[in-house]
């Protein structure tokens, strides 16, 4: 389900970190769920804001 929604999501294999935090509450998990299924995908997490998905996501 993550994955899904991730592609659906993130447009050019980037997403905004606002979005990937959005996306964790909506899908009640926790932000570094999203980070590591972000990787497997190839997306990139851009302008984070507190570093929650990592440093791979800056």
């Amino acid at each position: 389900m993550i994955k899904d929604e991730l592609l659906k999501i993130a447009k050019e294999k980037r997403i905004p970190c606002v979005e990937a935090l959005a996306l964790a509450k909506r899908l009640k998990v926790k932000p570094i769920e999203i980070g590591k299924i972000a990787n497997e995908l190839g997306i990139k997490i851009i302008d984070c804001q507190l570093g929650c998905f990592g440093r791979r996501h800056e």
